[in-house]
C-alpha cells in the first residue's frame, strides 16, 4: 500500500490498526534501536532510514505483509541463518501475519546490515 504523506508520523496515523502497523513499528524499533544515528523520513511513499546520502532500509505495509528492503540480503553475512523460516527474496523480506517477530532472526539481521553499513560495506542492490 502506497500512502501519499510528507513525514513518518504521518504514515503512522494512515495506516490501519490491524497486524500490519503492529509488526512494522517492531521492525522500525529493531532499526531505530540498533542504529539511532538513522534518520527516519519518506522517499517511494513508504518509511525510509539512513544518512543524507543515501537509505539503508525502506518498509512498507502491503495487502498481505509487511515489507523491508535492504539492498542486496546476499551481501550480509549470516543472513540466510537468520532469516530462516521467512519469505525473502534478493533484496526484499515479506513478513506475513503468521511471523512471531521475537521468534525470529529480523533482528539480528538488522544488527548485521547496520553494523556493515557503519563499515563502509556496500549494502546496496
Amino acid at each position: 500500500m502506497q500512502y501519499d504523506v510528507k513525514t513518518s508520523e504521518d504514515y503512522y496515523k494512515v495506516m490501519q490498526e490491524d497486524w500490519r502497523k503492529e509488526k512494522l513499528l517492531k521492525v522500525r524499533e529493531y532499526i531505530l534501536t540498533e542504529g539511532p544515528e538513522l534518520k527516519e523520513g519518506i522517499q517511494y511513499k513508504m518509511l525510509s532510514f539512513g544518512s543524507d546520502s543515501s537509505a539503508v532500509f525502506h518498509l512498507n505495509a502491503q495487502k498481505h505483509y509487511v515489507s523491508l528492503y535492504t539492498g542486496n540480503i546476499k551481501k550480509i553475512t549470516g543472513a540466510e541463518e537468520f532469516l530462516k523460516g521467512l519469505d525473502y527474496g534478493k533484496g526484499c523480506i515479506h513478513i506475513k501475519k503468521s511471523v512471531d517477530l521475537n521468534e525470529s532472526g529480523l533482528e539480528e539481521f538488522v544488527r548485521a546490515t547496520i553494523e556493515a553499513w557503519r563499515k563502509g560495506e556496500d549494502v546496496s542492490c
